[in-house]
């Protein structure tokens, strides 16, 4: 074979190769059913082919608020099978093989991949119309910034825990309107959550001491290193109507023992 045609074989073999690579629909071409190539395990999509900032603009643009943390996890799900037909989505889904009962927020199956997603919804005072159509809410207020961070640094170690199989990544979302959770501490004086707080361009990583130890049951030991993005979700009119979204993507841990449930 000449150099020319050698070269000519490389290039049809790079495109092939490249093609097999590309995401394909479960039909494929012209009906023929394709192959597709499971992602790699650091691509941050929902179920292997719903990328999260499709799964929020299409939330946002029918729930801009949420009356509550369950109300939240349903429109998500519902979100997910809008971007992703072929996902299954299901909530409170048992997870089997710990001493205790634990329950997942939501579980989104695809034919490449799988999701677990923990959800934390925490709010500030407000009331007012929002949606399409338009629907009345009246939010209260948790106040307690401190136990929201430690609330969701514990979701993000139970997905640690979930995330045991290499076809599974996990997700911890968080969607606000308490600044103070994306905001750095605004004192100089440390407080007891100081190791848990979670501002934009915070890195999480490591053992992480709640009152410097005082407090054992809260010590959180994460196996990743996380950069905490926030991002806008909504702007609603009066008093704290600014809502941001905090997403955590936990990449899996294959080499944990899998638990013997099949969700």
């Amino acid at each position: 074979m000449s150099a020319s045609a050698s070269r000519d074989v490389a290039d049809v073999l790079s495109t092939v190769i490249d093609y097999q690579l590309t995401r394909v629909s479960p039909t494929g071409f012209n009906g023929v059913v394709a192959t597709q190539i499971p992602p790699p395990t650091t691509l941050k999509t929902i179920a292997g082919s719903a990328a999260l900032d499709e799964v929020l603009a299409c939330l946002r643009a029918r729930r801009p608020v949420f009356h509550s943390e369950a109300d939240l996890q349903h429109s998500f799900a519902l979100a997910v099978g809008e971007v992703a037909p072929e996902a299954r989505c299901r909530l409170e889904v048992p997870v089997r093989g710990s001493d205790t009962s634990e329950y997942l927020d939501l579980l989104c199956l695809g034919s490449v991949g799988r999701t677990a997603i923990e959800f934390k919804y925490v709010t500030r005072q407000w009331s007012g119309t929002a949606g399409t159509p338009p629907e009345e809410y009246a939010l209260r207020g948790h106040n307690a910034p401190d136990v929201a961070r430690r609330d969701f640094l514990r979701d993000i170690g139970r997905l640690e825990r979930f995330c045991n199989r290499e076809d599974q990544n996990g997700l911890a979302l968080l969607i606000t309107n308490e600044a103070a959770l994306w905001r750095p501490r605004q004192r100089n004086m440390p407080t007891r959550d100081e190791e848990f707080r979670i501002h934009h361009g915070r890195e999480l990583s490591g053992t992480l001491l709640w009152a410097g130890g005082s407090f054992p049951d809260n010590t959180r030991e994460l196996r990743g290193a996380y950069m905490l993005a926030w991002r806008p979700y909504t702007q609603l009119e009066g008093p704290s109507g600014e809502f941001r979204c905090l997403a955590v993507f936990i990449t899996p841990n294959p080499a944990q023992p899998q638990p013997p449930h099949e969700a």
